[in-house]
């Protein structure tokens, strides 16, 4: 059992799948964040559009 714990202590095989995993949360919270700032303005300017075409 010792042996064990001390090969599962050393193994380090997960912390790049954690670090991907983290590297993917913040460009997901990055995107969000943009898309946030700027649908209001994009928003905007899809109904300028339509009342112009109609």
């Amino acid at each position: 059992m010792g042996k064990f714990s001390v090969l599962f202590l050393k193994d380090e095989s997960g912390a790049t799948a954690i670090e991907y995993g983290l590297i993917a949360g913040l460009i997901a919270v990055v995107i969000i964040g943009a898309l946030t700032t700027l649908g209001g303005n994009i928003g905007a300017k899809f109904n300028a559009v339509a009342n112009n075409l109609s």
